[in-house]
């Protein structure tokens, strides 16, 4: 009787989990921003979510550079994506503004998770089939609908202007439900939105990006509230631009 293989992978070396563990330490920074904003505290909620993000851009960029992607990787990315983007911004929204609208605060807040859900469900789904039967033409630099990270940002843009300007007071709850609910739909939406994946700039001005990021990074440090603001408008004008080009680009397919 023949003996099975042994398996020659029966060791792993502690860098090549090395992304995962980041993925795991943003799942915690999700969990502990929904126990900070449930206990009021929701400047340090909403800083959590930040790091879980910038722990989202780093965790499957550098499986790529150390060629130690997997499977369960993937899967521990992309629920960390729902729990992070899809669950805990709504969470902390709603104990933050929407406690006192009976039904209409849950409902926005299940009308979003479902939608980033959904999201997700299609972005996997493509992701697959493009590693299935790979085309070299079929590199872009656009998403289609808003990406879960940029929805999770979009949707806590009433707590950022309310931290910058304290004395505005409050705004409308079923305003807030409202925005919650469109920006759910924004990412299931077939909008063509920007990816800075795959855009590439002239060798000569890499160091003027370099100087851009540094001072952003700089700006989010010292003005967070009011840097955040202005990411957000600046993409939601983004977005307006979308909507304009993809409407001419179908009218002029149509003609």
């Amino acid at each position: 009787m023949s003996q099975p293989p042994s398996d020659t992978k029966a060791e792993v070396s502690i860098l090549q989990l090395l992304p995962n563990v980041i993925t795991i330490g943003a799942i915690c920074a999700g969990l502990t921003a929904i126990r900070f904003g449930y206990q009021g505290d929701f400047e340090t909620s909403v800083r959590l979510i930040l790091l879980a993000c910038v722990l989202d851009g780093i965790d499957g960029r550098l499986a790529r550079m150390m060629n130690t992607d997997s499977a369960v990787g993937a899967e521990l990315d992309s629920l960390a994506d729902f729990l992070n983007f899809g669950v805990a911004p709504v969470l902390i929204l709603h104990h933050w503004a929407l406690t006192d609208t009976t039904g209409l605060g849950w409902i926005a807040v299940l009308c979003y998770t479902i939608c980033c859900v959904l999201r997700l469900a299609r972005f996997n789904v493509t992701s697959r089939l493009e590693k299935l039967s790979p085309d070299p033409s079929s590199g872009t630099d656009h998403f289609i609908g808003v990406p879960s990270p940029a929805g999770a940002m979009l949707v806590m843009l009433p707590m950022f202007i309310v931290f910058l300007f304290p004395d505005i007071g409050t705004i409308p709850p079923v305003a807030i439900a409202i925005y919650i609910g469109a920006i759910g739909l924004l990412m299931i939406s077939r909008l063509p939105t920007y990816s800075f994946k795959n855009i590439s700039i002239a060798r000569k001005y890499a160091k003027y990006l370099m100087l851009m990021a540094v001072l952003m990074a700089a700006a989010l440090f010292t003005y967070l509230w009011a840097t955040l603001v202005l990411f957000c408008v600046i993409y939601l004008l983004g977005l307006v631009r979308a909507f304009q080009l993809d409407r001419r680009a179908k009218k002029n397919t149509e003609g």
